[in-house]
């Protein structure tokens, strides 16, 4: 999951490029070098009524080229297709949108098809259709990634900032918690959700969010020939898995849901947790740090907050220089930080970044923050964070209330102390969900489902994104098996661990759960 890229619980960094208009009730056109349309053998399972043109659609599956939004090359082997769903599936007459699949069809004896996502919420899912390269998983399924609707390739996308807007967005520190400063906060807040409006449309807002997700998913399963879904879901891709098994528990085959999410804890809550998780992995890799003499946060682990405070803090004033004439921001400087703590692999460019910030330069930190907001090659983004915002306000009720605002500001800074700028005043500004143009669609809830097949919760000891307890908590109220990894990471399966992945494509082959319990 995504991480809130500024010092306080309240505050985001946004990103986008220019607005694409929604699209009408008819298909894309087909490009001339396109394969001849190919049928799922059957539609299988059951079909809600009034949907019955999107579950009996014929897919055109063709070169991914034209899908690529994010920079990433897909192997040949990989294919990719639109999937034409309704806008408002309580309106599925009017407006329809694309979602984008890709794929790599099974090299042996085919069980059916696999569906993936990464999560973000707002990262493209197309390249998933490579995961799990040389495993059973790979020679018995059909593996799919996809893009969720308003993201990456999918169609239309949800855009509301331009590249320029992005730019200047990131060199604003956005640390002034006085009443002016607050003002000015929720001044762009509201700038930026009636940029949304106008570059996306306040209807494909409203219909962004999970809710519709899961409706979608239900479509590919049935095109691709499925009776029944396998889904693998990392992150926020965990959120999308469960909310799919509450609507169609008895289409559900198989799930592995990776670094979960908590359905039952509130966005503040978990932004909290997520905080205090964030810190652990901080105080880890400043006491790897501290092993070698030239570490830029010291020898002292209890020190290391302070050091790192005494590198960022003077970028609020001054940006650093770097080779690209835009600098090191204070904003990408924290968010350069927050990209390399995703993974222990990172530490090494996150160690150079901040030795380089010592020496006045910030070329790596830049480099980190660049990949976080989605920058590509030529100076424009994906739409990475501007999905991540639309989803996320509303997947979950907004905080309104300026004294939980500040509550929420307070508790943030306690349990991420490295982020905390020492700049508070008591008062915060209100979140930009509380300005979003459409109401949320979706609430903390436990989960309570019947009939559901064994379903896998895999969650990482020291998970910096979604804090280990909430795969507990999933686990629980799945009724499911949890598969415990220890490690300093966001997320694990089919990453080469093998304690994790044999267990995990044995489930997913042979439907053997791994038994309540397993530590690796």
């Amino acid at each position: 999951m995504r991480t809130r890229t500024r010092s306080t619980v309240v505050a985001l960094s946004t990103v986008a490029v220019l607005a694409v208009g929604c699209s009408g009730s008819e298909p894309a056109a087909t490009p001339e070098n396109s394969a001849a349309p190919e049928s799922s053998a059957s539609v299988a399972g059951p079909i809600p009524a009034g949907l019955e043109e999107f579950y009996d659609q014929t897919l055109q599956w063709e070169s991914c080229d034209r899908y690529n939004t994010d920079g990433s090359e897909l192997g040949s082997s990989v294919e990719c297709a639109m999937v034409t769903v309704p806008l408002d599936y309580a309106h599925p007459a009017g407006t329809t949108i694309e979602v984008a699949i890709s794929r790599t069809e099974a090299t042996g004896e085919k069980i059916g098809s696999i569906l993936m996502n990464p999560g973000g919420p707002g990262s493209s899912g197309l390249y998933l259709a490579e995961q799990a390269d040389g495993t059973a998983i790979a020679d018995r399924f059909d593996r799919i990634g996809f893009d969720p609707r308003g993201i990456g390739a999918s169609e239309p996308q949800v855009r509301c900032l331009t590249t320029d807007e992005v730019d200047q967005e990131r060199r604003e520190p956005d640390v002034d918690v006085s009443p002016e400063g607050i003002a000015a906060t929720e001044a762009e807040h509201r700038e930026y959700a009636a940029n949304c409006v106008e570059r996306t449309g306040a209807d494909v807002l409203e219909h962004v969010g999970t809710r519709e997700v899961v409706r979608d998913m239900d479509v590919i399963r049935a095109v691709l020939g499925d009776e029944k879904l396998t889904y693998i879901g990392y992150s926020y891709g965990t959120r999308i898995g469960t909310a799919y098994a509450e609507e169609f528990p008895s289409n559900v085959r198989a799930m592995v849901l990776d670094g979960a999410l908590d359905p039952d804890q509130s966005p503040v809550d978990e932004a909290v947790a997520q905080g205090a998780a964030f810190q652990t992995a901080f105080d880890q890799f400043a006491a790897d740090c501290a092993q070698t003499d030239t570490c830029p946060l010291g020898t002292d682990p209890a020190q290391a907050v302070a050091q790192f405070r005494s590198l960022v803090d003077p970028l609020i004033d001054r940006p650093a220089e770097t080779t690209d004439p835009r600098g090191l921001s204070y904003d990408d400087a924290i968010t350069g930080a927050q990209q390399a703590l995703y993974s222990q692999q990172l530490w090494r460019l996150l160690r150079a970044g901040l030795s380089e910030l010592r020496d006045g330069r910030g070329d790596t930190l830049l480099r980190l923050a660049d990949t976080y907001s989605g920058r590509l090659e030529d100076g424009s983004y994906t739409n990475i964070d501007d999905a991540f915002n639309a989803v996320r306000c509303v997947d979950g009720p907004p905080t309104t209330d300026r004294a939980a605002a500040d509550e929420a500001d307070a508790r943030f800074r306690a349990a991420a102390q490295y982020l905390d700028d020492g700049r508070a005043t008591g008062n915060a500004p209100l979140d930009l969900c509380a300005f979003w143009p459409v109401p949320n669609t979706g609430d903390p809830h436990i989960v309570d489902v019947e009939g559901l097949p064994t379903l896998v919760v895999v969650s990482t000891t020291n998970d910096p994104a979604t804090p280990y307890q909430a795969g507990v908590e999933l686990a629980a109220q799945l009724r499911g098996d949890l598969v415990t990894y220890e490690g300093t990471q966001h997320t694990v399966a089919f990453s080469g661990v093998e304690c994790v992945d044999d267990p995990l494509v044995s489930y997913l082959v042979d439907l053997k759960a791994p038994g309540p319990g397993l530590v690796c």
